[in-house]
């Protein structure tokens, strides 16, 4: 059974255009590093830098989901959630190191290393409610797509919409909000008020992104499927069922 969901990991990786999963593994390194910097920091909205890229990901999924299925959405993303483990563990490795960043002989205050070093090795915590929050919103976002797809009856731009929109708009409320518990309430003393305000409102700002570039990644799911990308994993799915 592993070895057989192992031959069919490795050919999904095969037929998904790389192009899209390295996008997507990198929205997610990203997203979590501009996470150290707050952008909007209000009673009912809080926003971190990531949220400027955090759409990408979900972009990605959704595209994987309709064209591969959400098997393969939650494999890749499982993929991405663990590149960005093995990042996050390499720049902590890195901060520990005795030598000096850049920054330091522009300024020559010890305080600046202390605080670069601090936010390129990250907190555990931080590394570990990302995580979490990054695969329940995935498996959230894969089943709610399909499920919803199952429903319709056209495969158009409106069909796309319908699925991707409403799946990325609850996955990224169970995103933040998985991340916001585990980190913010517990560690930053967030009210439970916060917790889900902040939480509902950040993922309506993150949804708001993806609407406005969705038409992309219909347009490029349907060069998929003109072009018949990723044909020989989606006949061995095809074949399994």
């Amino acid at each position: 059974m592993l070895k057989k969901e192992l031959k069919d990991f490795k050919l999904l990786l095969l037929n998904v255009p790389g192009g899209v999963i390295s996008l997507f593994i990198v929205s997610v390194i990203v997203m979590n590093l501009l996470a150290n910097k707050e952008l909007i920091s209000l009673p009912y909205l809080a926003l971190d830098c990531g949220f400027t890229v955090s759409w990408v990901s979900f972009l990605c999924m959704d595209m994987i989901c309709k064209h591969f299925g959400a098997k393969a959405a939650v494999e890749i993303s499982v993929m991405a959630l663990v590149v960005n483990l093995a990042v996050c563990l390499l720049f902590k490795l890195m901060s520990m190191t005795p030598g000096m960043w850049g920054e330091y002989y522009a300024t020559e205050l010890p305080e600046v290393n202390d605080a670069l070093n601090a936010t390129i090795g990250g907190s555990w915590y931080v590394v570990l409610g990302s995580s979490l929050a990054m695969l329940a919103s995935a498996v959230c976002n894969a089943i709610l797509n399909v499920t919803i797809a199952g429903k319709l009856q056209k495969d158009n731009f409106r069909s796309f919409a319908l699925r991707s929109y409403i799946s990325t708009g609850i996955a990224q409320f169970v995103d933040n909000m998985v991340f916001a518990i585990v980190v913010s309430h517990v560690f930053f003393g967030w009210t439970w008020v916060q917790v889900f305000t902040c939480s509902l409102t950040g993922a309506l700002m993150e949804l708001l992104c993806e609407v406005v570039l969705g038409p992309v990644g219909y347009r490029v799911t349907k060069r998929w499927k003109a072009d018949n990308v990723g044909e020989k994993y989606l006949r061995r799915v095809q074949s399994a069922v």
